[in-house]
């Protein structure tokens, strides 16, 4: 029952009267369902639909705390304020926040402000704690543990141009199709409802040497269909052509690339 403390994590709290109205009109996930031991996932996105950040969104009853990467945590809270307007609402960084993750049956420490990752059933707890836990794990284990589960991070992301659809946010939770507007909801939707997805992001398994980062994917013909993106041993997360998905062989730098669908299956269609 592993925790690990993730140190490239942080936490941006939320807090005033208005702090859920004002998060609801801006992130992809319906904020009035974070409570106390129910997370949300969601994501931030610019204007014309293209990923910016994302986080997972907790609460302790007074207040709403954004799970997010540490190294954007500052640049995030700067763009949430241009929003504030006359909305009753602080932000800062709670630098007083140690996160952790659990999993494999991991319970969360009293005192702790914690909840299921709702990205998938195997994936554990996100715990937020004043004080470093005792830990059992490191940040390797956990990144292995969620690129077995195909969970991609930050480091899969492109800013200001993946769309959620690319990067499975549908497929995690990370969206809410009935909750109204928010900004960059019209791509997302009609991403969605005119089948206009080419690519996405996909957990593979690696046969050979890990490729790094941005390492160019191919068929046997040698057209290019994606791209590597993270990974861990035999693990990875590719950004790959839709139709690339067909069984054909796959290759980058020598290694065999085997795309290994999530559930939902890869479609284009709603």
């Amino acid at each position: 029952m592993p925790i690990a403390r993730l140190p490239s994590r942080a936490v941006i709290e939320v807090s005033g009267e208005d702090r859920v109205t004002f998060l609801q009109g801006l992130v992809s996930h319906d904020v009035t369902l974070a409570a106390p031991g129910r997370a949300v996932f969601a994501a931030l996105l610019t204007p014309q639909g293209k990923w910016i950040a994302d986080f997972f969104i907790l609460s302790d009853g007074e207040r709403l705390l954004l799970e997010t990467e540490a190294a954007g945590a500052a640049a995030l809270v700067q763009r949430l304020s241009r929003f504030r307007l006359r909305a009753k609402v602080a932000l800062r960084v709670a630098q007083e926040f140690v996160v952790h993750a659990g999993w494999g049956g991991a319970e969360a420490p009293t005192g702790t402000v914690s909840a299921p990752d709702p990205r998938a059933p195997e994936a554990g707890l996100r715990i937020l704690a004043t004080e470093p836990l005792v830990a059992d794990a490191g940040p390797k284990d956990w990144d292995a543990h969620r690129l077995a589960l195909g969970l991609p991070e930050a480091a899969d992301m492109e800013p200001e141009q993946t769309v959620l659809l690319e990067a499975g946010f549908d497929a995690m939770d990370g969206i809410s199709w009935t909750k109204g507007c928010y900004m960059g909801q019209e791509l997302t939707a009609r991403t969605r409802y005119r089948g206009l997805l080419k690519r996405r992001l996909v957990p593979v398994a690696v046969e050979g040497e890990l490729p790094p980062h941005g390492t160019p994917i191919r068929d046997d013909a040698g057209v290019e269909q994606g791209t590597m993106r993270s990974g861990r041993g035999g693990r990875g997360i590719a950004l790959l052509r839709i139709a690339a998905l067909d069984g054909r062989a796959l290759v980058a730098a020598g290694a065999m690339i085997r795309p290994a669908l999530p559930e939902p299956a890869l479609t284009q269609d709603p």
